[in-house]
């Protein structure tokens, strides 16, 4: 069916299409009878997978950036993802970069992003999940603690909250930014990702710089010991660190007591590209993006020496592909792109493969 529409989409401005997308599943999710027969075409053996203290019950996630307001959760769950990683939430709304911003790179399997966070805000995802989670009786706060979510009770599909500073924040005080998300979304988020490297918000990768990092890290890790209940806290490293700086951000992670890494984001990359669109700035994601994501999950894989599990996400176009970050020692995959090139029927595919 999805080779039936993909070409009306792709004649579509990009982030026109995405909101349309966006507003079908958002719609799907809310008539239970809909949801309950796309959950049943989607539908694929349980291979469940530990991590984190959590259990998923697929490896495959749906990557931050695809439901920044967390609209459409519960249509994106009747996909088969085994987690869905809402975000990357700001706690204030945010216009973004100016439009466009989104582009098809359609030789290349590829799209260029310079969004720059755009969203309402944590007040507004807040909301949402609360009434996407409906139901899920979570408390982080509460006197009593809570020794699994309510989610792991149901075999739910697990939700990942990604965190940003806002865009005029200055870099010293990013920690208040994330300080502040991190209490908003620690009852209703089964982990959090702080993402200190998307290439499009001025500034913020160097907050993957090993003394920057390691402080900033070091104040979440404080928080949370305050919880009566630990929520898992994942970091979304670039693809483009050297080595050095791979090792510096990867040892602040271990040394702060961090759950896990992400590996990658999008890339500043443009080797080899064919699109018109080639020279766009922003972050590179698709297929021209798993070589050096493959390269960065080997290196990450090797360094944290299965300490804390990875999620392996950028150019994860195929089951194939897939597998492939599995075997390398990946915990958890999650895809975006790809499902822009091969539709929805993917996640399903690669859960079978895996």
């Amino acid at each position: 069916m999805y080779r039936l529409i993909r070409p009306f989409l792709f004649r579509l401005d990009p982030e026109t299409a995405h909101a349309l997308t966006l507003h079908v599943l958002r719609f799907t999710g809310v008539i239970l009878p809909l949801n309950w027969a796309i959950a049943k075409t989607f539908a694929a053996p349980p291979k469940p997978v530990s991590a984190f203290g959590l259990t998923f019950r697929n490896p495959v996630g749906l990557a931050a950036g695809y439901d920044k307001d967390a609209i459409s959760v519960r249509g994106l769950a009747a996909l088969g993802f085994g987690h869905i990683e809402v975000g990357t939430v700001t706690p204030r709304p945010q216009e973004g970069n100016p439009r466009p911003r989104l582009f098809r790179l359609v030789e290349d399997q590829a799209v260029i992003n310079r969004m720059g966070f755009p969203g309402k805000g944590a007040e507004y995802v807040a909301l949402s999940l609360r009434r996407a989670l409906k139901g899920r009786r979570r408390n982080l706060l509460a006197k009593e603690d809570i020794a699994s979510p309510a989610s792991q009770a149901r075999n739910d599909t697990i939700i990942g909250v990604n965190l940003g500073k806002d865009k005029d924040t200055p870099l010293e005080h990013a920690a208040e930014d994330y300080l502040s998300l991190m209490r908003t979304f620690a009852s209703l988020a089964d982990y959090l990702a702080i993402n200190v490297s998307s290439p499009n918000t001025v500034g913020l990768r160097r907050l993957q710089g090993r003394e920057m990092l390691e402080k900033l890290l070091g104040q979440i890790a404080v928080e949370r010991g305050a919880w009566n209940v630990k929520r898992p806290i994942l970091v979304k490293l670039a693809p483009d660190l050297s080595d050095e700086e791979l090792d510096d951000a990867i040892d602040a992670i271990l040394h702060t007591g961090m759950d896990g890494v992400i590996a990658t984001n999008t890339t500043l990359g443009r080797e080899e590209l064919q699109s018109r669109h080639r020279e766009e700035i922003g972050g590179l994601s698709g297929s021209p993006l798993r070589v050096c994501s493959e390269a960065v999950l080997r290196k990450v894989v090797k360094r944290v020496a299965g300490r804390i599990p990875v999620v392996s996400v950028g150019g994860i176009m195929t089951p194939k592909d897939a597998k492939r970050r599995q075997d390398m020692g990946a915990t958890l995959v999650q895809v975006y792109t790809g499902l822009v090139y091969a539709g929805p029927g993917l996640v399903q595919k690669i859960i079978r493969a895996v």
